[in-house]
């Protein structure tokens, strides 16, 4: 595997950790971006990388994403994220799961966990089995914590809307053609608060099934997923995995608002200014979905209510609001100011 530092989303990092277990077959990358605000808080992300290179390069990406997010969100907490690398047959045991708490557990509270893509609160009750650095587990009724797609769901609803506001001078989505890549948690409850406020769908999933069961549900148009952020709309809203938008996707694009809940949605920094040259207004991730970080961290920490976290969430169109006042005003694109804004909150602007 090539050293992080020698790959481009090397980022200072202050620690990147290798975790295996013979016996359970457990092999995980646990990034650190920053512990400057707090410990460093992110998901555990379960998937089947082609090469090991990339599953590292998903653990740099996003760990940074971690740091920014948790930052321009308030939180007391740092930047982390871990990836573990599903084998040839995808399979997850619970031997796998105790043997990553316990991966965590020897970190000392450097890092906490949550879930991610392929990743489950029962999978985080296993974790919290070796270790108590964990959150996002299960919950009943009213309280905190438990899965953070619908918090993510709700704050993306939110920035989706603001951006609206801004681009096109429109109140709410009454009307409004929105196109959705990826209807699993987030995506879906994004679809399903968009539809009840009128907007028209147009909805992608690498489930095909998945994308026609909801389109019946809400009355949607199914795309393909190689065509959906090309189709013709007022808003497109990313909200599968990331580095999405490219040099080709983004001349493709036939929207004025990019807004959705994937993170690192861009391929690389110079693609927020391509996005710009093209009057574009993109929402940047880290911002936008910040409302699953603010539930399990707020879970962790035992601060709050889940009427706190609502209350958190429903700020997140006033952060994107000043980012983009500050991108008029600075003539530079959303991205780069948000990088800056978040890089100095961490002690490194």
């Amino acid at each position: 595997m090539t050293l992080p530092w020698a790959l481009p989303d090397f980022d200072d990092h202050e620690a990147v950790h290798l975790a295996s277990d013979a016996a359970s077959g457990l092999r995980a990358i646990i990034a650190v971006h920053s512990t400057h605000l707090g410990p460093a808080a992110g998901g555990a992300r379960f998937w089947r990388y082609a090469r090991d290179e990339d599953a590292l390069t998903d653990a740099l990406r996003l760990s940074r994403g971690m740091s920014y997010k948790n930052a321009m969100a308030g939180l007391p907490m740092g930047g982390g994220k871990a990836v573990i690398l599903a084998g040839p047959d995808g399979g997850k045991s619970e031997k796998l799961l105790h043997a990553f708490g316990a991966a965590i557990e020897r970190l000392s509270g450097r890092y906490v966990t949550a879930e991610d893509v392929g990743m489950t609160d029962a999978d985080m009750s296993a974790i919290a089995t070796r270790t108590r650095h964990v959150s996002g587990l299960p919950v009943t009724g009213e309280g905190v914590g438990g899965d953070p797609g619908p918090f993510t769901a709700l704050g993306v609803f939110l920035g989706i809307k603001a951006a609206v506001r801004r681009a096109l001078g429109r109140e709410d989505l009454s009307g409004v053609r929105l196109a959705i890549q990826g209807v699993g948690s987030v995506g879906g409850g994004v679809a399903r608060r968009a539809a009840a406020e009128g907007a028209r769908l147009v909805l992608a999933d690498a489930s095909q099934a998945r994308a026609e069961a909801f389109a019946a549900e809400l009355g949607a148009e199914v795309a393909g997923t190689d065509e959906i952020l090309a189709v013709e709309a007022d808003v497109v809203s990313p909200n599968a995995l990331g580095a999405i938008l490219n040099e080709a996707s983004i001349a493709a694009l036939r929207a004025p608002v990019v807004a959705g809940g994937a993170n690192n949605q861009l391929a690389t920094a110079q693609d927020g200014a391509r996005l710009a040259a093209r009057g574009v207004l993109y929402a940047p991730d880290y911002v936008i979905n910040a409302g699953g970080i603010i539930n399990v961290a707020l879970e962790y920490l035992g601060q709050g209510s889940r009427a706190e976290v609502e209350v958190r969430i429903r700020r997140i169109p006033e952060r994107l609001e000043e980012v983009w006042a500050a991108s008029a005003a600075q003539g530079r694109d959303p991205a780069a100011v948000a990088d800056d804004m978040a890089r100095k909150l961490i002690g490194r602007g």
